[in-house]
């Protein structure tokens, strides 16, 4: 797979920016309101500090984060592949303390996430994986995920999950509007029993990798670096990421670094059919 021999460095840069984000979590801390309105605390900027130095001392790509200066489309036009960071996914679950917060490293090439990286630094877990490489799911230290991805990694999606006459949706908790009630109520149709799921940040998305959800509706706004990791680790597990208004993948580093609308949907589900 190309550029695979990045895939170590993201996963140690995960990880060391996890700690960094724990030792914040673990302590007062200050919140901070950015000029969207959005949270910004010192475990965000912790992390960034980790990240930052890491992808450029061991890569030649250019990175794009939530959390320093972004670069303009006129910049980023002629990018190759890129670094797509969110150093601190789920910073309003961060302030609540209730755990579901992430770190997402994506590489991204041709608009398409190359591999990415989800690393949640209260549990220890971390999602990897991308088109062409699998997906998988492991929880260790620093040494055991310096080991290298597949070694000792359980494969994602897993076995056995699931049932055919229930549908199991993770949705947002806080983004579970009327529009998302009505494609919910529409794919649900055809089941005996519908399941909602609700989780924080990008691992709504690695539910649905893992096969423990069946699809992830988000019709409300995201933008790049909350997705493209998580998207990358759903594509590796024969998963989709696509555009809710016509069913096209979703891609990046577009002029608008907002997402489309989108649904994310296991292998072999196919709710295009019925959200209509």
């Amino acid at each position: 797979m190309p550029f695979a021999e990045y895939l170590p460095l993201a996963v140690l840069a995960a990880y060391d920016a996890g700690q960094a984000i724990l030792a914040v979590y673990q302590r007062d801390f200050v919140v901070q309101e950015k000029a969207d309105h959005s949270p910004l605390t010192e475990a965000d900027l912790a992390s960034q500090a980790v990240i930052g130095p890491a992808l450029r001392a061991g890569s030649p790509f250019p990175i794009l984060s939530e959390e320093s200066r972004q670069a303009t489309y006129a910049e980023r036009a002629d990018w190759g592949p890129f670094w797509l960071v969110d150093p601190l996914d789920g910073t309003k679950e961060f302030i609540k303390r209730n755990g579901e917060f992430t770190v997402n490293i994506a590489l991204v090439a041709n608009g398409v996430p190359v591999f990415g990286v989800v690393y949640t630094p209260v549990t220890g877990v971390c999602h990897a994986g991308g088109p062409g490489l699998g997906a998988f799911r492991t929880t260790g230290d620093r040494a055991a995920l310096a080991a290298g991805v597949t070694a000792g990694w359980t494969r994602l999606p897993l076995p056995g999950s699931g049932s055919a006459d229930t549908l199991r949706v993770v949705a947002s908790r806080s983004h579970l509007n009327e529009e998302t009630e009505a494609f919910i109520a529409r794919i649900g149709a055809g089941y005996a029993n519908v399941d909602l799921v609700s989780s924080g940040s990008s691992l709504k998305l690695c539910l649905v990798a893992e096969g423990s959800a069946d699809v992830y509706p988000r019709l409300a706004p995201t933008c790049e670096w909350d997705t493209a990791a998580a998207h990358a680790v759903v594509l590796g597990a024969g998963g989709t990421v696509c555009r809710y208004a016509d069913g096209l993948p979703v891609v990046y580093n577009k002029p608008d670094l907002l997402n489309p609308h989108f649904v994310v949907a296991r292998a072999g589900f196919d709710w295009s059919a019925a959200s209509r």
